[in-house]
Formats: structure tokens, C-alpha cells, sequence
């Protein structure tokens, strides 16, 4: 039976200001399970800075509890940290040490021998694609390779839990891509649990086998990447049809399909919400012919998860990245 490698019960956060109390996270419950890759997305100021800094031991919780990698966050802090990873947004690495170095190092803080470190950091650069640059200082990798390096430091002394904050912010398409590759990795073939925070929809949703979504210090939505997209209803219909006169009739036949209320005409397009739009769109041009109603286009938006993100919070996750 899987196990539950994170599990917290109301933690929350409340800073003392001169204006008062701010309660930056109110009471979130949240399990995270063996070998899963968790998506942790939200918007600027909702909380999710203040969680992650809660779960890896930075910033005590002021009401709730919770365990994180088998240890009490409250009674047993430095056990959570001896048996998870944390890779920071903006890395961590020495720019004149080697990889080497800075593996061997990190596994030593940790309590490691160096023969040990030494071993462990091995075999990470090789499982994360780092192989023949033992002795190449850091400066000289590409942001993609200093990632990898990071991910390594976050995981030489054993970790099968590890957080991942913004971990290909500042990175290239094909450098992103490739760090997704890894990351799965982590969970395949080294049977790790991934916390990761992101801006990237399309990461997330490529990634994550599940997205927890966080607004005004509470959880509002937990699911995978499909489930949180049936939330929004259904996809969207766009009909562009030839002359501005048919507007009205294929907005007609558009209500008889519609789930959502009245279709919305803009000139010569006709939008309106459906189901599922792959059932609907054979009886629709059979409908549209039926009643004489010429097409230019037509075309079926299926709900992503900045839609979902946009429902929830009123706000896309391309904004707070900007």
C-alpha cells in the first residue's frame, strides 16, 4: 500500500504586522503519496511561498501540524531535513567549484563520509545526464546542466523526497523540456516524491500527476491535470460563419447544444460552451446545413489549466509570471 510521504492537518501561518495579524496560509490539508510528482501553483501573495517554507522546515507553523518524509514537522524539524531535497529557485552552486566538489561537499554536511558522497554524487551525475563533468566547475555548465547539478546536491545524501521551487525559471525551450525529462526520471527510475512549484501550465500539466491550487492561504483545488480541467465547463465552440446576417441562426442552433446559457455573437462569430465538443460537432454542421447557415471556420477549445487557474483565482498564471 502506498504510503503518504507528506501529510498535514490545518497549517497555517500568521505574521504579527503594525496593522494586525496577516494570515498568510489559514489551515491547509494536503497528502502527498510515494512516488508522486505534486504541481503546487498559485497566485502571487496566496500562500504557496509560505507553505513550501513550512514543509521544509524554514518557517515554523503557527497552528496545525504536520509530517513530512516520516518526521513531525514541529517536534522533529532536523529529521525532516536529513531526509528531504530542496533546490531553491535561483540554485545554489559555487561558480569556481567543480560538480565534484560541490556533491561531495553537500553529501558531507549532511553527515556523510566522503567515500560515500563521493559514490552517491556519481551516481547521480550519471542518472542526470551529467556524466564526464566531475571535475568541470560550475561556471562552465548550461543553465540546464547547473540544473541537473541542483537537483543532484538536492539528492546526494539519499533524499527520496525532494522540493523543486520555479526549477526551470530562466531556462530555454529545449533546456525546459529536457529538465521535464529528468524530473520524471526521479520518479521512475529513482522511486522519489516531487514537490514542485511552477508558472509553467504547460509543466505542470505536463509533469504532475497531480495539482494542488492555492488562493488566499487555503487549498482550492486538488486533482489531476484532467480532473481540474472538467471543472471548467465543458470546451468552447467558435463558429465563424460567412456572413454577419447568419449570426442569429447559427446562434440559434448553438443554444439547442449549448450547457452553459445563452451563445455570445460578435460580428460574424458565434461562441458558446458544450460538453464535449468532439460529440457535439457532427450534429452541429448537420444543423447549421439544415438551416442554411454558411461556415468560414469552426474551431473547439478544449479547457487548460490556465482556464482552470483563471476560474479559480480570476487571474492566469501568465500574469503573476510577469
Amino acid at each position: 500500500m502506498t504510503e503518504n510521504v507528506i501529510s498535514a492537518r490545518g497549517l497555517a501561518r500568521t505574521y504579527k504586522t503594525r496593522k494586525g495579524p496577516v494570515e498568510a496560509v489559514r489551515g491547509v490539508d494536503l497528502e502527498i503519496r510515494e512516488r508522486e510528482i505534486v504541481g503546487f501553483l498559485g497566485p502571487n501573495g496566496a500562500g504557496k511561498t509560505t507553505t513550501l517554507r513550512m514543509l521544509t522546515t524554514m518557517i515554523a507553523p503557527t497552528a496545525g501540524e504536520a509530517t513530512v518524509a516520516g518526521c513531525d514537522l514541529r517536534k522533529d524539524p532536523v529529521g525532516v531535513r536529513r531526509r528531504i531535497g530542496y533546490v531553491a529557485q535561483g540554485g545554489s552552486s559555487a561558480p569556481e567549484a567543480t560538480i565534484g566538489e560541490e556533491l561531495v561537499d553537500h553529501g558531507m554536511l549532511y553527515g556523510m563520509s566522503r567515500a560515500d558522497a563521493t559514490a552517491s554524487g556519481k551516481r547521480l551525475i550519471e542518472q542526470l545526464d551529467l556524466n564526464g563533468l566531475w571535475d568541470r566547475q560550475t561556471k562552465a555548465l548550461s543553465g540546464g546542466q547547473r540544473r541537473r547539478l541542483d537537483v543532484a546536491m538536492g539528492l546526494v545524501h539519499g533524499a527520496r523526497m525532494i522540493f523543486l521551487d520555479e526549477p526551470t525559471t530562466g531556462l530555454d525551450p529545449q533546456a525546459r523540456a529536457n529538465l521535464w525529462e529528468h524530473i520524471a526520471r526521479l520518479r521512475d527510475q529513482l522511486d522519489s516524491t516531487v514537490f514542485i512549484t511552477t508558472h509553467y501550465l504547460e509543466e505542470a500539466d505536463a509533469l504532475c500527476d497531480r495539482i494542488l491550487i492555492i488562493d488566499n492561504g487555503e487549498i482550492v483545488a486538488a486533482g489531476t491535470p484532467e480532473e481540474l480541467k472538467r471543472r471548467v465547463s465543458g470546451d468552447v465552440v467558435t463558429l465563424t460563419v460567412a456572413h454577419e446576417g447568419q449570426a442569429a441562426d447559427a446562434a440559434a442552433v448553438a443554444k439547442g447544444l449549448s450547457s452553459d446559457g445563452e451563445p455570445e455573437i460578435t460580428g460574424v462569430t458565434v461562441r458558446f460552451r458544450v460538453t464535449s465538443g468532439a460529440e457535439v460537432l457532427p450534429r452541429l454542421l448537420r444543423e447549421l446545413d439544415g438551416v442554411g447557415v454558411s461556415l468560414a471556420g469552426v474551431e473547439v477549445h478544449r479547457p487548460t489549466l490556465d482556464d482552470v487557474f483563471l476560474t479559480l483565482t480570476g487571474r492566469t498564471l501568465r500574469e503573476e509570471a510577469a
